[in-house]
C-alpha cells in the first residue's frame, strides 16, 4: 500500500500569495528594531529548508543589523518582515505573524549554519539554514544586460545574452518549466543547481544567436508579479511570453524572434508563438498530453488507492470548469481551492491542438532518459505536427544533461552546474535554425 504524502499548508493561499509590506508593518518593525539587540554575528542572507517529510519546504531568511525577512519563493512569499528576531550567544528566535497565524523558528547558530524547530498551529518540523558568503554570491553573478518588457499591469525583468560578433541577431525567448523554476533553470527545491537554461544562452551566443530568459511571474526578478493565488490563470504565463516577444520584435538589434519552452515552458510557448508574429519555436522537454493526463499519472506512483480515485474525480469536475469545495486533506497541496482556477485554466490547454495550430517551423526535442515527461511525448507531439522536425537524444534527461540509466544517478544531474549539456543538443538546435534561415548577421555574410 503506497504511503500518503505528507502535507503542510505553512501559509493559507500560499501559491502565489504576494504580501507587501505595509506602513503599519515598517512602523512595528522599525519599533521591535529599536528594541532588539544587534544581529550583527547573523548578518546577511541565509538559505535552506523546512524538512516536511517527503516535500521539503525551501525558505530565504535575510537578517539584518537588528531584524529580517523571509521569503518563501515556492509560495510567492517575497522578503516579509519578521515580527521580531532574538540572538542571544548562539540562540536564536524569530518568528512572524500573517493571517492571525503565528509561526517561529527557535533554533541555534553555528557558524554558517543554523538549525532548530519550525512551528505553526501546533505542527513542528525541523528547520536548517546555511550562510550564503559574498564569494557565492558573486559567482552567481548573471553575465547579460537586464531587460524589461512592458505587461498590462507592470513589467517584467529578463536577462538578454547577445553574440560578441555584430548584430544583427536573431534571438530565442527561452521559457522555464514548472514549479519555482528560474530564468536559469534552477529550482530552490533542489539544494543545488544545474544551470541547463543558462548554458543553453550561453551556447547560443556562442554560436551567433542572442536569448532573453526570465523569471516567470512570483519568481525570483519577478516575484512582485505574484499576485492572490486565487486571481492566477496559465494564461498570464502565456501573456508574459508573448510580452517577451513584441517586446523582441521592436527591438532593431535583433533579425527574427523565437521561441525555446522548456517543459511546462514548452506548452507556454506554444500559445505565445500563435499568438504573436514569432517566427520559429522549439519545444524542449515538453508535455504531450494535458495537465490533468500528467498529474494522473505522477499522482499514480504516490498515492494510496482512494486518494488518487479522489484526484481523478477532482481532475474530471476541474475539466468541467467546476470547482471541488471539499477536498481530502492529504490532498490540499495540489487541490487547495485557492489554486483550482488555475488549474482549471492550464487544463483546457492541450499540446497535441496546440503545436498543430502553429504555422511555423517547429523543432521538438526531448531525451531518451528524461524520468518526467518520457520522449513519447515528443514523439506524440511529432506524430500530429507531421511538418515538425524530431530530436530524441538517447542518453539526455530532462534538464538537457546527458544522465546514468538509473533514477538516483539521473536525479544527482539536477543538482550538479559542472555537468555540461547533453552532447548534440545546441548543435541540433542550431542546424534546424540555420535550415530555416534563422541565422545571424556574421552568417549571412559568410554564405555570400
Amino acid at each position: 500500500m503506497k504511503r500518503p504524502f505528507s502535507i503542510i499548508c505553512i501559509i493559507v493561499s500560499a501559491f502565489v500569495l504576494m504580501v507587501g509590506c505595509s506602513t503599519e508593518d515598517m512602523v512595528q518593525m522599525e519599533k521591535k528594531s529599536k528594541e532588539g539587540s544587534s544581529l550583527k554575528a547573523i548578518e546577511g542572507r541565509w538559505e535552506g529548508e523546512i524538512k516536511i517529510p517527503n516535500q521539503p519546504l525551501p525558505f530565504i531568511v535575510h537578517f539584518m543589523k537588528e531584524n529580517g525577512t523571509i521569503s518563501i519563493p515556492v509560495q510567492g512569499l517575497n522578503e516579509f518582515p519578521l515580527t521580531s528576531v532574538k540572538l542571544s550567544k548562539s540562540d536564536l528566535f524569530f518568528d512572524m505573524k500573517i493571517q492571525n497565524q503565528q509561526i517561529t523558528f527557535d533554533g541555534k547558530v553555528d557558524q554558517e549554519r543554523i538549525a532548530g524547530t519550525f512551528v505553526q498551529k501546533g505542527q513542528t518540523f525541523p528547520f536548517e539554514l546555511f550562510k550564503k558568503s559574498d564569494d557565492q554570491a558573486a559567482e552567481e553573478k548573471e553575465s547579460g544586460e537586464i531587460v524589461q518588457a512592458d505587461l498590462k499591469n507592470g513589467t517584467i525583468k529578463g536577462l538578454l545574452e547577445t553574440p560578441k560578433n555584430e548584430g544583427p541577431f536573431p534571438v530565442m525567448i527561452i521559457i522555464a518549466g514548472s514549479g519555482p523554476t528560474d530564468k536559469d533553470g534552477n529550482t530552490i527545491a533542489n539544494p543545488g543547481k544545474n544551470n541547463s537554461l543558462k548554458m543553453l544562452a550561453e551556447s547560443l551566443a556562442e554560436k551567433g544567436i542572442a536569448s532573453i530568459r526570465y523569471d516567470k511571474r512570483g519568481i525570483g526578478e519577478n516575484m512582485q508579479l505574484a499576485g492572490n493565488e486565487k486571481d492566477l490563470r496559465f494564461e498570464q504565463y502565456i501573456d508574459d511570453a508573448a510580452a517577451w516577444v513584441q517586446f523582441a520584435k521592436k527591438d532593431g538589434r535583433f533579425s527574427k524572434v523565437g521561441i525555446i519552452g522548456h517543459s511546462e515552458g514548452s506548452l507556454i510557448g506554444m500559445a505565445a508563438a500563435k499568438k504573436t508574429e514569432t517566427d520559429i519555436f522549439i519545444s524542449l522537454a515538453g508535455a504531450g498530453e494535458p495537465i490533468d493526463q500528467v498529474l494522473i499519472k505522477q499522482l499514480g506512483e504516490q498515492l494510496t488507492p482512494t486518494l488518487l480515485t479522489e484526484s481523478k474525480d477532482i481532475l474530471a469536475k476541474l475539466k468541467q470548469g467546476k470547482q471541488v469545495e471539499t477536498v481530502s486533506a492529504d490532498l490540499q497541496s495540489v487541490f487547495r481551492p485557492s489554486v483550482q482556477p488555475y488549474m482549471i485554466s492550464w487544463i483546457q490547454y492541450d499540446p497535441i491542438e496546440s503545436v498543430k495550430e502553429l504555422n511555423i517551423p517547429v523543432l521538438i526535442v526531448n531525451g531518451n532518459r528524461d524520468i518526467q515527461v518520457p520522449a513519447a511525448n515528443a514523439r506524440a507531439l511529432h506524430k500530429e505536427k507531421s511538418d515538425s522536425e524530431l530530436l530524441i537524444l538517447e542518453k539526455m534527461n530532462h534538464i538537457l544533461k546527458e544522465a546514468p540509466a538509473d533514477r538516483k544517478g539521473n536525479l544527482a544531474t539536477y543538482t550538479n552546474s559542472e555537468l555540461p549539456l547533453s552532447p548534440g543538443l545546441v548543435n541540433g538546435i542550431i542546424e534546424f535554425l540555420n535550415k530555416n534561415d534563422i541565422t545571424s548577421n556574421d552568417d549571412h555574410s559568410k554564405d555570400n
